[in-house]
C-alpha cells in the first residue's frame, strides 16, 4: 500500500451497500460515494492505492438532491456523486472490512 496519501482517503467517502450494489459486486463492480469534485482518474488512483487492486473502468453518477419538508419547513438534500468501479478479472474488494 505504498503511495497512499490523505487525498486518496478524501476522494472516497464511503462504500454504497445496497441490494443493487451487492448484485453488481458479483460482476466485479463496486459502488462508492465520492466527493462531488472528484474526477474519474482521481477515483481510479484512490481505489487502486487504498485497496491494492487493478481498476478496469470508472463510471460516475451525480444524484441531484431532492426538495423535502420536515415539520413543514422546506429543505434540500445534498447532491451526491457515486462511482461504479469495475475491477480487472482476478481482483476483488471486501467492502465490509474497513480501510
Amino acid at each position: 500500500m505504498s503511495g497512499v496519501t490523505e487525498k486518496h482517503y478524501d476522494t472516497i467517502v464511503s462504500p454504497v451497500i445496497t441490494e443493487k450494489s451487492t448484485i453488481a459486486a458479483e460482476n466485479n463492480q463496486h459502488v462508492f460515494r465520492v466527493r462531488i469534485e472528484a474526477t474519474k482518474l482521481e477515483i481510479k488512483s484512490a481505489v487502486e492505492a487504498l485497496f491494492g487492486v487493478k481498476v478496469k473502468a470508472v463510471n460516475t453518477i451525480i444524484t441531484k438532491g431532492k426538495a423535502k419538508r420536515f415539520r413543514g419547513r422546506p429543505y434540500k438534500r445534498s447532491d451526491v456523486k457515486k462511482a461504479i468501479v469495475t475491477l480487472e478479472d482476478g481482483h476483488n474488494i471486501d467492502v465490509t472490512t474497513g480501510v
